[in-house]
């Protein structure tokens, strides 16, 4: 029986993975899904982490990239088969974490024969902790660790993201169409290489016109320039 940490790499993921080795939980194997999209802040903190504990993490990544999904891959099925790309994730289509990150952690554990996947869902998360398989286990919830312990936790020993999580609630996937107007106001604002890069999908030729309500980032980006010119007004 193999045990297997799925590490996202955020402070919950973190928290449960040092928790595990301090209280000599048997771990064979740490698992992160690399959506090409990341903050290179995550890359050194994983790093770090790895240098902390004396183990490599296990990188994965889809066979195409976040830019070819969103814009190149013909799709299958449904009212949509035979359009090009998926475009901006919603609530009701989130490919990005099923395509990214779900199937490519799915496809690496049919391998795996037996295993135990440990899953750092903490224990404010009621709801992404009902009805899970019979091999997860979210360590966090049943030790009573709350989202900000866990980060706590990690920044008593000394993890901090170099900032990320004093400026992000959510601090995965930097380019993510469900954070918060004022997320994306701060991406521009204190990263802009990376908000530089969130921008470049739309000016992809895909199907645009094809859903209604979709997100737009290069709409939300003139709004910002609106508020720019205002500023400057005074």
């Amino acid at each position: 029986m193999k045990h297997i940490v799925q590490f996202s790499g955020g402070k919950d993921s973190t928290c449960m993975l040092l928790m595990m080795l301090e209280k000599g939980m048997p771990i064979d194997e740490i698992i992160y899904c690399d959506t090409g999209k990341e903050f290179p802040q995550m890359y050194d903190h994983i790093s770090k982490v790895e240098k902390h504990i004396g183990r490599k993490v296990t990188v994965l990544r889809a066979d195409h990239s976040f830019d070819y999904y969103f814009a190149e891959h013909i799709r299958t099925k449904g009212k949509f088969k035979g359009i090009k790309g998926y475009g901006w994730a919603s609530m009701m289509n989130r490919w990005c974490t099923g395509l990214l990150k779900t199937r490519v952690s799915e496809k690496y554990f049919l391998g795996k024969g037996g295993y135990i996947k440990y899953i750092g869902i903490a224990a404010d998360e009621p709801k992404r902790h009902k009805n899970i398989a019979k091999n997860v286990i979210h360590p966090l919830f049943d030790w009573g660790i709350t989202e900000s312990k866990a980060l706590e936790y990690c920044y008593n020993r000394g993890f901090d993201w170099n900032g990320l999580y004093k400026d992000f609630r959510r601090v995965s996937c930097y380019l993510c169409p469900l954070q918060r107007i004022e997320d994306w106001r701060l991406l521009r604002k204190k990263y802009p290489e990376l908000y530089a890069d969130a921008l470049r999908p739309d000016a992809m030729d895909y199907w645009k016109s094809v859903e209604k309500g979709l997100f737009d980032l290069s709409k939300l980006e003139r709004r910002f320039l609106l508020e720019d010119a205002q500023l400057n007004l005074f």
